[in-house]
């Protein structure tokens, strides 16, 4: 579905992501983990168009996207859930989703299956975003994104700030939206809810990938957690 091959960005002069490859196979959650400032937004963004690479490519079902303007790459069939959830405060629940959708059609046909996913939102459809918990934001943010039905998605710390029990039901909408095929590049510090989403997990340091395997040998790799997530 996805991958970059040999990806550096920079910020202005600064070399932030030096050689970065990886791969998001279809229908599957592969997670990005790392510490602070290891450069995971940043691989975000250069997928998305925000900080594109000045080397390397970012390739979308076999195609080459890297240097295409943010809104193609997104109808290309990208979506993504920012960090910090970036809703419309001022605009109501039902606002918000609007805004994602050409017509009230493509809206319309959508809102059953969103609803299910995320019932609370139906219940605050008249609430303005600014009014919602952290949790329910973060639910409208991945909400907003479902509406222009992607083909991958790209989340960026959705369980940043959250209370567990909310992170717990946004790590089951995960997983269900996995069920449906939909493929998901996830940056995650909540290393708990990694594990148990992730089919596949990527560790960045210092802007480079220093590990990559299934979840249960991260799990299992003592020295790996401490020198790269702080565990």
């Amino acid at each position: 579905m996805l991958e970059l091959i040999d990806v550096h960005t920079y910020y202005g002069e600064s070399h932030i992501l030096h050689g970065v490859s990886l791969i998001v196979k279809a229908g599957t959650v592969t997670c990005l983990l790392g510490r602070n400032g290891a450069g995971k937004t940043t691989l975000i963004n250069s997928v998305i168009g925000l900080t594109p690479p000045r080397q390397g490519k970012v390739m979308f079902k076999g195609r080459d996207i890297t240097g295409l303007p943010e809104y193609k790459i997104a109808r290309e069939g990208i979506g993504l859930v920012p960090q910090g959830r970036r809703i419309f405060k001022r605009l109501t629940v039902l606002e918000n989703l609007q805004v994602a959708c050409e017509s009230n059609e493509d809206l319309n046909r959508n809102l059953q299956t969103i609803y299910s996913y995320f019932p609370v939102l139906l219940d605050r459809s008249k609430s303005k975003g600014g009014q919602l918990s952290g949790g329910e934001q973060q639910m409208l943010a991945i909400a907003r994104v479902l509406l222009l039905n992607p083909a991958l998605l790209l989340m960026d710390e959705p369980s940043e700030g959250l209370a567990p029990m909310i992170v717990e039901n946004i790590g089951t909408i995960i997983k269900r939206l996995a069920e449906t095929e939909l493929s998901i590049l996830l940056v995650e510090q909540n290393l708990s809810q990694a594990f148990n989403i992730a089919h596949y997990i990527y560790v960045i340091s210092n802007g480079r990938i220093v590990h990559e395997s299934p979840p249960e040998l991260v799990i299992a790799n003592d020295q790996l957690k401490a020198q790269y997530l702080g565990v």
